[in-house]
């Protein structure tokens, strides 16, 4: 039985000019017949919107990618119309690996890879789409959009550039380990209103406007062993200055370097706690330890130095801030706290100022 489908074919043509999509589109409705694979051989295909469908249903491509360069197997968009490039709605099980997504900022709000469900669990089982080991970026909207998902897992992979986020989470059941998030406008992360039960481990957050994971509505959230390097804004944000709260939080053994960063020391931000390494509003069972962070400017020497703060804790309650290193970590003020601390922990963060501001 043939279950694997080269899109050369079926038609694609990888010379960066023809119109790909109806054969792309017929090897994918070939593969969801069988749980196949469709191959992507190296070459530049333009694509418009391409969906993915039924159950078990991968796209392989050769990655080959570098921080600067699409790599080998590459969809550039085309369609300044869709929604999104791929869209793995109901394909359950669907799997990404070994592609550059490239959006050439076309049109509004367009995303890379998009899951939707008009309500939770509108596909009454787990989605479980797999993006392994590729290049997102250069997107209007988000690199990847997962709206009311339920189970899902990001790795090895770059999303970075887009005009939206990088990866936006609303729903549970989520692993993103080993990602390189990077130069997004709305963050390298954005939670919607749940981002629940998810293990981000050993990713590299960088330079991301907004802030590295802004989390309002996080639930079950684990952070650990992170790089975040240059947000403009706070590195990690759970709950909001407007009520929005979290809950069930580790940040452990993660490095803050340069957040709140600004291009000028003139200017400002929306508000002063975007200053920070980390932020944290009306969370609760949190604990916040092991960490190192940093004060610094752009590459270089350019920007402003900072951050002013390394935490603002607000609102906060059955939480644990302790064992920190701070060193030279901010410019104004280590820990701000607002709000009752009778049931908080906090100490034994080492550290002092950084005064060569």
């Amino acid at each position: 039985m043939v279950n694997t489908f080269d899109i050369t074919g079926f038609g694609a043509v990888p010379d960066g000019k023809t119109d790909c999509t109806a054969a792309v589109q017929k090897a994918l409705d070939s593969a969801s017949t069988c749980m196949g694979t469709v191959i992507v051989p190296p070459g530049v295909y333009k694509v418009g919107h391409l969906k993915m469908k039924g159950q078990g249903v991968s796209i392989v491509g050769t990655a080959a990618w570098t921080y600067r360069s699409d790599g080998a197997s590459i969809f550039s968009l085309n369609d300044a119309e869709t929604d999104c490039m791929i869209d793995v709605s109901g394909a359950f099980g669907a799997s990404i690996t070994g592609m550059s997504l490239a959006g050439e900022k076309l049109g509004e709000n367009v995303h890379g890879v998009k899951l939707w469900w008009p309500e939770y669990n509108g596909g009454a089982e787990e989605d479980c789409p797999t993006i392994d080991n590729c290049r997102i970026g250069n997107f209007s909207g988000d690199g990847v959009h997962f709206e009311h998902v339920w189970c899902f897992s990001v790795r090895h992979s770059m999303l970075h550039n887009n005009v939206g986020c990088g990866l936006y989470i609303d729903g549970w059941d989520g692993f993103l380990v080993d990602n390189w998030f990077s130069c997004n406008m709305n963050g390298g992360i954005l939670g919607g209103p749940i981002a629940a039960s998810v293990t981000a481990t050993g990713n590299r957050v960088e330079w991301n406007h907004r802030g590295g994971f802004v989390l309002p509505c996080a639930n079950s959230f684990n952070v650990t062993g992170n790089f975040f390097d240059r947000s403009f804004g706070p590195a990690l944000q759970f709950g909001g200055r407007d009520g929005k709260t979290a809950s069930l939080i580790t940040v452990t053994g993660n490095i803050f370097r340069r957040s709140g960063a600004r291009d000028n020391q003139s200017d400002t931000f929306e508000h002063p706690d975007m200053n920070s390494h980390l932020a944290m509003y009306n969370c609760r069972d949190a604990v916040v330890t092991g960490n190192s962070m940093a004060t610094g400017k752009h590459d270089g020497g350019g920007g402003a130095l900072s951050p002013d703060y390394s935490f603002i804790i607000e609102n906060c309650t059955d939480s644990i801030f302790k064992d920190n290193v701070m060193s030279k970590a901010a410019l104004v003020e280590n820990v701000i706290l607002r709000g009752d601390d009778s049931t908080l922990i906090i100490g034994e963060n080492i550290g002092r100022l950084d005064t060569l501001n």
